[in-house]
């Protein structure tokens, strides 16, 4: 039976080949090992990865929904705290309005009136946080202020009130001014719009509606009380102490019975909270199970793994050998 030979040029470029197969063998058993998944998804799928491209296809809108629930839960953090120091600010003040509201000091009237004047600034700045460079209450108008400053609106009402002889009379201005529907408030002192945010979707099928905007009622009742003992602040009736005095004191009840309305605020935007910590919760538990079934079809056998990449080594190490042999066979040293 005649036996087939190869030459010297032609056993080189089996070796060679047969070298770089057995590399590419040992770095992907390698790679394998190390991270303790096949490099051949469709072999361990039993070569159908709908399953599989379902699973990531599920994980990917998971990851989503975790961002949106992380924003919607700095968003409803961020409203929380604001609304935290408005009711903290309101409540250091009131008994302050209202001590002075029993007294016949003048110092101590216009004195109380300014720090709520100051208050007042410190109260608007604060409805008008930012989160992510987003408007909180502001509605759909995300990019600009929620509430005209509060500079601007005693400004409005100052002018207003320029008629006005005695505390009832300032009372029924600002209670206007907030309330009337397209009244000063709605046309300058708010500045957002009217239409709520678009609800957060933070898991599927799954949303969380976010209603309150600068233009709430409750706030609005809020800002009459600092607006009035601020209107004192700046002088009105300034020649009768007695309505002077009114005011402060209706500024001082105007608070104090607003802290009901924050409370309720508050609760609602908790209610929020709550249902966003909920999401949160679900959406990771579904992502660690998606994850481990998707490992369970991507995940290899380490021992396996590492008896094949062993092999694959000792195979190499023994081509080595044949070749290093191989190399120094000469004529010259077969007739020595």
């Amino acid at each position: 039976m005649p036996q087939v030979t190869f030459g010297d040029l032609s056993t080189a470029y089996y070796n060679q080949l047969h070298n770089t197969r057995l590399r590419m063998t040992a770095s992907q058993l390698g790679q394998e090992l190390a991270s303790g998944r096949t490099s051949n998804l469709r072999q361990a799928a039993g070569g159908d990865l709908g399953n599989y491209a379902g699973i990531e296809n599920a994980l990917t809108e998971l990851a989503a929904y975790q961002i949106t629930a992380k924003e919607a839960a700095l968003f409803m953090e961020s409203t929380q705290r604001s609304l935290e120091t408005v009711q903290q600010t309101t409540t250091d003040i009131a008994p302050a309005l209202l001590m002075a509201g029993s007294s016949s000091e003048a110092t101590l009237v216009q004195s109380t009136a300014a720090d709520a004047r100051a208050r007042f600034a410190t109260v608007v700045s604060v409805l008008n946080t930012r989160v992510a460079d987003r408007a909180v209450l502001a509605g759909t108008a995300i990019d600009g202020a929620a509430l005209a400053d509060s500079e601007t609106m005693l400004a409005y009402l100052n002018i207003a009130i320029a008629a006005e002889t005695s505390a009832a009379g300032i009372t029924a201005v600002v209670d206007a001014w907030f309330d009337d529907s397209g009244g000063g408030f709605e046309t300058s002192g708010y500045l957002g719009e009217t239409t709520d945010l678009a609800p957060f979707r933070i898991g599927p099928d799954e949303k969380t509606d976010f209603t309150l905007r600068g233009d709430d009622q409750s706030l609005r009742d809020l800002m009459k009380g600092y607006a009035i003992a601020a209107l004192v602040a700046d002088g009105a009736l300034s020649a009768q102490h007695s309505e002077r005095v009114t005011l402060v004191s209706t500024a001082a009840t105007r608070l104090l019975t607003s802290d009901k309305g924050l409370v309720e605020i508050r609760a609602a935007v908790g209610g929020f909270e709550a249902q966003i910590e909920g999401a949160l919760a679900r959406n990771g538990a579904e992502t660690s199970a998606l994850e481990i079934a998707r490992s369970e079809i991507a995940q290899i056998d380490p021992f396996e793994a590492a008896t094949n990449l062993q092999a694959t080594e000792t195979q190499l190490e023994m081509l080595y050998t044949i070749t290093a042999r191989l190399s120094r066979l000469s004529l010259a040293d077969y007739l020595r």
